[in-house]
């Protein structure tokens, strides 16, 4: 169950001027909640950001790279200063870059993929986590994936088990432990912090060979970010209930 609407709540969502990450804010958006379109081009965020306001949404763009720890300071100063606070955080930014099997790949593509998909998650999450403090309903939502399940992977009938893409997979599986340990950190406060798998969408990452539309892979990430009070925390979903980590 989630909440019908956002109104008032303010979402900050990291690689959102295009795929899951736009839709994502768009859909936030149409729950009325402001939308901030976090980008590292502001070329390509503010075009997102008029795509949404054509459609009577409110979203705002913000320069976010996540991989840039003075981006991100920014970022979180320019929040305070003009709202004082943070509602929802979705961990979106990500790269899936793996160019070989396991034992070939390169130490520059494992590097890479880890500073996007997880080093920059956790800096992002702790750099904004005193703004989702003064917040009376916080949410921390990661964008994970199935890959990122080590129950999946080892599971020779899954459905996607011969994509073992070593960087991409366990970067995943280390933003699914993120989400447990900060879970468990902030059990004592209002703050929920979940992994979403969007399950395989087609977008730019995978070159638009997924199954799903962004629609149906926001959705997840979007529940998450409208739970009640008495949602969980803590855990790895998809739109038909848990995942296996």
């Amino acid at each position: 169950m989630t909440e019908s609407s956002l109104k008032g709540r303010l979402a900050l969502i990291t690689g959102a001027n295009k795929g899951i990450g736009l839709e994502i804010a768009r859909q936030l958006a149409a729950l009325e909640a402001t939308a901030l379109i976090g980008a590292r081009d502001p070329t390509r965020g503010e075009e997102a950001v008029r795509a949404l306001v054509a459609d009577k949404l409110d979203a705002r763009f913000i320069r976010v790279d996540v991989t840039d720890p003075s981006s991100i300071d920014s970022a979180a100063s320019r929040i305070e200063r003009e709202f004082e606070r943070l509602d929802i955080l979705v961990n979106n930014a990500g790269i899936g870059i793996d160019n070989a099997p396991p034992s070939r790949l390169e130490m520059d593509v494992l590097r890479r993929t880890y500073e996007t998909n997880f080093f920059g998650v956790f800096a992002v999450t702790k750099t904004m986590l005193p703004l989702l403090r003064k917040s009376d309903r916080p949410r921390i939502v990661n964008i994970s994936s199935g890959l990122g399940s080590l129950t999946q992977n080892s599971d020779p009938g899954y459905q996607y088990a011969a994509a073992k893409l070593l960087a991409y997979n366990s970067s995943k599986s280390a933003l699914n432990a993120l989400t447990i340990q900060l879970a468990h950190e902030l059990r004592d406060t209002p703050i929920k912090v979940n992994s979403a798998d969007p399950g395989y969408v087609a977008t730019d990452l995978n070159r638009h060979t997924g199954t799903r539309t962004v629609e149906q892979g926001a959705r997840i990430a979007v529940e998450l970010a409208a739970l009640p009070a008495d949602g969980p925390t803590g855990g790895f979903f998809d739109e038909n209930g848990v995942v296996p980590w």
